[in-house]
């Protein structure tokens, strides 16, 4: 490690303000803590938002289940309100994971193989910062990339609870982050498929597969469909091909689940 300042701000205000020059916003700290240490980043100043009350919780109301940004998976496990979510929450990484990570951390950090990012597109979530909502289709801009502006903070997350929802992950077992997941909704508003884990691009939906199971909503309107292997991850843990033949197939176990 090396000498840096941390702040401890105590409302979101305090915050957005310490987070001028060359701060860094601090979550949990399961992403940051590891790159600091690997000397990928040397932020002068680290803002934590451990402190801030205003971002943690959970509640639900019309519908929508709202998360604070500073809530931890574990927080998100135990909820069970949407069920699907807080499955998808019990898996991420290990028990310490769990209890120091949150769920605004994971989603600024936008890890092309991370879990919440699938369950955030497919759920058609809204993204809350300190200044705006954000839809999760518009949020997400490729690997590592959202559309946070710098000094933005996401102080909470709208998830519309469906009518049926399903994520399947297809774990890499170092790390417990997905080699290929597949978060699968079924709402009045049609049904979404979001995929993370498989491609160079990062989190992106299947526009192919939410079209057939629009028309029918079960395992074998798949049947006819295939995966382009083009601009998928390539690594030692799996070649394209087998990451589209894993698209395909956990879609299907998603589908077959939430049904």
């Amino acid at each position: 490690m090396y000498a840096f300042d941390i702040e401890r701000p105590s409302t979101v205000a305090e915050a957005v303000s310490a987070l001028g020059g060359e701060a860094q916003a601090l979550g949990g700290g399961q992403t940051l803590i590891p790159t600091l240490k690997a000397r990928l980043a040397s932020p002068d100043k680290l803002v934590s938002l451990s402190g801030v009350s205003e971002m943690e919780g959970i509640s639900s109301a019309g519908g929508v289940l709202t998360i604070g940004g500073a809530t931890t998976h574990a927080d998100v496990a135990s909820d069970g309100t949407y069920k699907a979510l807080s499955e998808l929450a019990s898996h991420i990484g290990d028990p310490a994971v769990r209890n120091r990570g949150t769920i605004g951390g994971s989603l600024a950090n936008n890890d092309p193989a991370a879990c919440y990012p699938a369950a955030a597109l497919g759920s058609g979530a809204t993204i809350v910062t300190n200044s705006r909502e954000i839809a999760a289709d518009d949020f997400f801009q490729g690997m590592f990339d959202t559309a946070l502006n710098e000094g933005e903070i996401i102080t909470g997350v709208k998830f519309p609870i469906p009518e049926k929802a399903n994520y399947q992950k297809f774990v890499q077992p170092a790390s417990r982050f997905a080699l290929v997941g597949v978060f699968v909704s079924k709402s009045a508003s049609g049904v979404r498929v979001a995929v993370t884990g498989a491609s160079n691009e990062g989190v992106h939906r299947w526009g192919a597969a939410e079209e057939a199971l629009n028309a029918n909503f079960s395992a074998s309107a798949l049947d006819g469909l295939s995966v382009p292997a083009d601009n998928l991850i390539s690594d030692l843990h799996g070649s394209p091909d087998y990451r589209a033949h894993l698209v395909k197939v956990l879609t299907g176990r998603a589908v077959t689940a939430a049904s």
